[in-house]
């Protein structure tokens, strides 16, 4: 069963991805599979039909795994003038 997470990357944009498994402590490189965008859409730096992508461990800041559920809409702290606040 893959793993849905967000992988941050140094000086990248944060892309979402699945993980056949959590890396271990001692991973050098990371095999991510399906990358896309948090919008679900095609990654730029990425050629054509790419299904999985390597990363090495030194170019990740940190991964996310976020929980079932998560996915709520967050209230921001920006003036909504439609709500009057």
């Amino acid at each position: 069963m893959a793993i849905l997470v967000i992988v941050h990357v140094v000086n990248e944009e944060p892309f979402v991805a699945d993980l056949e498994e959590l890396p271990a402590a001692d991973a050098t490189c990371v095999i991510f599979k399906n990358p896309r965008t948090r919008e679900q859409k095609r990654v730029q730096w990425l050629s054509g039909a790419v299904q999985s992508v390597i990363f090495s461990m030194s170019r990740i800041t940190f991964i996310e795994v976020p929980t079932e559920g998560s996915g709520e809409e967050v209230e921001g702290f920006v003036k909504d003038r439609a709500r009057n606040y």
